[in-house]
């Protein structure tokens, strides 16, 4: 495997596939995807609702935004003054588009848009996650299926001034997985390559999506997936748009590896824990690399 950037892998590719996306797992815990079966138009199209509605003005984003996880508008901050975002927390629940969408007051354009965008990574989410557990051994397990997802839109205020600043800080995600479709014209993503510890630029191609690993993937995964660190710079003085699709962690059931990944061999790194606990404890311990990871240690 290369080396000086992350791997692009052909989703229709009949050989290997799910080996090579466990492979790409666990030395990047990032990599780009093509041939995802999502047509291009759409995200066309869906990049062009994000921007728009990122463009209205602050008090309809912003409207009755309840605090926590749920927050639909996050503004800029003293820690990324050029980002402002739009959520739709647990986007595949049934109403919840709906009521985003009548809070922005968007159209039924838009509307129609956002849930097929959704729709359609959300059901990504679920092969890419299924191809992960036949990779690693685990059979046809559908291990996404009714995940709380949390959808982003994402845009960067850039200007002269700012070229050279961070945009996003370097993090960790802190759920399984994420799809990101990147900005296509305007590059800025950079991860930590686990072979050398230096930032990577991942560079945007038209039509691909990027796939990162979170913290609970290294947990479930019994620490064989890298939760890859990466953040977001700016490289010229121009809107950088992205749309991110965050599948978190099981509903209702506790964040542990499975007992297949878990032997005399490879014992267990990580205690179960629940992942809004732990959500709400990488914010209190101000641990966005996934520092709090390690007080779950089984060691501990």
């Amino acid at each position: 495997m290369e080396t000086k950037g992350v791997p692009i892998i052909d989703m229709q590719d009949p050989c290997g596939l799910p080996e090579k996306l466990v492979k790409a797992c666990e030395e990047w815990g990032c990599f780009r995807i093509v041939n995802h079966g999502i047509p291009l138009n759409l995200l066309s199209e869906m990049k062009a609702v994000c921007r728009s509605l990122l463009d209205l003005p602050l008090e309809i984003k912003q409207g009755n935004s309840p605090p926590g996880p749920g927050q639909r508008y996050t503004p800029p901050n003293m820690a990324s003054p050029y980002f402002e975002g739009l959520n739709i927390y647990d986007m595949a629940f049934p109403g919840v588009v709906d009521d985003f969408c009548a809070q922005v007051d968007a159209s039924p354009h838009q509307r129609e848009i956002i849930l097929k965008h959704t729709r359609a990574l959300y059901d990504l989410a679920k092969d890419l996650g299924g191809k992960l557990m036949e990779g690693l051994g685990l059979g046809e397990v559908e291990i996404f299926k009714d995940w709380p997802c949390q959808f982003q839109m994402n845009k960067y205020n850039y200007s002269q001034e700012s070229v050279g600043s961070t945009g996003a800080v370097i993090h960790s995600d802190p759920g399984f997985i994420t799809i990101l479709q990147d900005d296509e014209l305007v590059n800025g993503l950079e991860v930590v390559s686990k072979f050398t510890g230096e930032l990577v630029s991942v560079d945007p191609i038209p039509g691909t999506l990027v796939i990162n690993i979170g913290d609970v993937g290294k947990v479930w995964s019994n620490g064989r997936f890298c939760n890859v660190l990466h953040r977001v710079q700016c490289y010229k003085p121009t809107i950088r748009i992205s749309i991110a699709v965050f599948v978190l962690g099981p509903r209702g059931k506790i964040v542990e590896a499975p007992l297949e990944l878990v032997d005399s061999e490879n014992p267990r790194l990580y205690n179960p824990f629940d992942f809004e606990e732990y959500r709400k404890l990488r914010i209190s311990t101000k641990s966005p690399t996934g520092g709090a990871l390690e007080l779950f240690g089984a060691a501990n």
